[in-house]
């Protein structure tokens, strides 16, 4: 670089590494993901958390005796949505507040990550993400895969043809729920499929892009005495592919045994993303990249969620760059998951 124009670019250099952090708050403290999502932000340098709204006075109340919002300030919805220095929300609610309450963010000229599933409704959520568009606000929903090590190296080794020709995904995303939480996810046709499967569906359309067909059995197989559909089996079918999402509600060891595999006719990659530790289990024909030829375990290190995912947010609002997972992934994902639930056709 010419000395003249190295002298030009130093203030841009210099705005650029002292840039401000993205002074953020957090709708809705309901949500199981809220206390991490909060975690992630406050340990962030990228974030300054000023405020959490909690418009439900119970909620509030314990909320205030949780040590994850203390030091924060409480404020209303309009002084939320009214604050100028604001340039995040993070919207933290139940799946019938989000719609509502995500517009009234991106209404309010602000970046939105809004927690998943986004509503069960396809209109009003494509209203939503095609408002952020011609906004030009960042829009990003909160599944939780999209930034571990181990699923991100299982897409990688099939985007890079080292699994030869993709036969087959396999998602599994099981739970072991209570009679409260099972009361919440029976209010939907697709129970614990519409509550779980996007964090899978996610990673498959970002994989194999839009099915030729969805199709799903919803199922009440527990003698639990509600109507939630607890046993659950979605198929979304390629032209050359067959991806299947499978959850059910009453499983003991759940969490260790959610997984997501990957076969090709070269090679397969098999992923516990929340076992403990991490773990995959990976066969190649040949040897590819850091993998040799046959089985081989790896053990992964701490994959803590949500760090990733708002690192990335952070980046991407105080560089004006653009998600890595678009406004139309954000459309497909949901799309495909309300077809998978029932609630679509």
């Amino acid at each position: 670089m010419k000395r003249r124009s190295f002298l030009q670019s130093m203030p841009a250099l210099a705005a650029q590494g002292s840039a401000a952090p993205v002074r953020a708050a957090v709708w809705g403290t309901q949500h199981s993901h809220t206390a991490g999502k909060l975690r992630a932000m406050r340990e962030s340098p990228l974030y300054q958390v000023a405020a959490v709204c909690e418009t439900n006075a119970a909620a509030k109340a314990r909320a205030e005796k949780n040590p994850a919002f203390q030091g924060l300030a409480w404020v209303g919805e309009e002084q939320l949505l009214n604050d100028r220095s604001l340039q995040l929300i993070v919207v933290e609610c139940s799946v019938w507040d989000a719609l509502p309450m995500g517009r009234k963010v991106i209404a309010a000229g602000k970046h939105l990550h809004l927690e998943k599933p986004p509503g069960n409704a396809w209109a009003p959520f494509k209203a939503l993400v095609e408002e952020a568009r011609r906004k030009k606000l960042l829009l990003q929903t909160g599944y939780v895969w999209r930034c571990h090590e181990g699923v991100n190296a299982a897409l990688d080794a099939a985007r890079k043809g080292w699994l030869g020709d993709v036969l087959a995904v396999r998602g599994t995303m099981n739970a072991d729920r209570d009679a409260e939480q099972r009361a919440v996810e029976a209010k939907y046709k697709g129970g614990g499929l519409f509550e779980l499967g996007g964090h899978v569906i996610d990673r498959i359309v970002d994989l194999l892009g839009r099915p030729v067909k969805v199709q799903s059995w919803l199922r009440h197989h527990t003698k639990a005495a509600d109507n939630l559909a607890d046993n659950n089996l979605a198929v979304l079918e390629y032209e050359r592919s067959l991806a299947t999402v499978t959850q059910i509600a009453q499983m003991a060891g759940a969490g260790d045994h959610r997984s997501l595999e990957i076969i090709g006719t070269d090679g397969t990659v098999m992923v516990w993303p929340e076992s403990n530790p991490p773990r995959m289990r990976v066969h190649m024909r040949r040897p590819q990249g850091p993998y040799r030829a046959g089985w081989q375990e790896i053990t992964l290190g701490p994959q803590p969620r949500f760090v990733g995912d708002f690192a990335e947010l952070g980046k991407a609002i105080t560089t004006g760059q653009p998600l890595r997972l678009s406004y139309d992934h954000e459309l497909l994902l949901h799309e495909t998951l309300l077809r998978a639930s029932g609630e679509l056709t």
